[in-house]
């Protein structure tokens, strides 16, 4: 498939309603508007295809880009590529599609982490905290968990609602996976309030921290 190919067959699948619903969210002109199931009907027969999903991811098109970050193989990426990929777009989308596929794919990312983390650019702020909440769950060897909530409490009631998103993930981690401090981890939840009032669908978890870490510990996810 050519990349002329590529667009003509997402400019075939444009939806109006998911194209003024991403230009709520921020998305500008750059895009189609198609929907999340039809992109990943267009990626399954490509598969992989280095070459076209970075022709893809230069057209500057979000659909065009979340079609990339599928059809790509992170472990060709240098990190020098990573970082600029992840710092050349401004779309949440994009941006959890590529810190999901690409990003936390990639063997090099705890290299970026603690660097992103500080950022003055929000969307790298945010796919470094991202990667913190990845690593509180999976792999937390060597982490400082006092220090982290020491920074969270300092950090996280003045940063940007992109850079709160993830941050409260890592939060809501630590108090999930462990016990030891889940009573700070409420208490400082509790405190700051970020994310009390989110509207959450029925059937969903808040993100609010006390009320997802409580829904954990009834599913019996959580650490004893």
């Amino acid at each position: 498939m050519t990349p002329d190919d590529a667009l003509a067959a997402l400019r075939a699948k444009a939806d109006p309603a998911v194209h003024a619903m991403n230009e709520r969210k921020g998305a500008g002109g750059a895009q189609y508007g198609v929907k999340m199931g039809d992109i990943r009907t267009i990626a399954k027969p490509i598969k992989t295809d280095q070459a076209l999903a970075m022709a893809l991811w230069d057209t500057g098109n979000i659909d065009a880009r979340l079609l990339a970050i599928l059809i790509l193989k992170p472990k060709l990426l240098s990190l020098q590529q990573v970082e600029a990929m992840l710092r050349s777009n401004a779309f949440i989308q994009v941006s959890d599609w590529f810190n999901s596929y690409v990003l936390k794919a990639h063997p090099g990312k705890e290299s970026l982490r603690e660097r992103l983390m500080g950022d003055p650019l929000p969307i790298a702020a945010r796919a470094g905290w991202s990667l913190t909440s990845e690593r509180v769950e999976k792999a937390p060897e060597g982490l400082d968990l006092g220090a982290l909530l020491d920074r969270l409490e300092a950090e996280m009631p003045g940063a940007d609602p992109i850079v709160q998103w993830t941050m409260n993930f890592a939060l809501g981690n630590i108090g999930i996976h462990f016990a030891a401090h889940r009573a700070r981890v409420l208490a400082m939840a509790e405190a700051m309030g970020i994310f009390r009032d989110y509207p959450t669908p029925k059937g969903c978890t808040s993100p609010f921290v006390p009320l997802w870490v409580a829904e954990m510990v009834r599913r019996g996810v959580a650490a004893a």
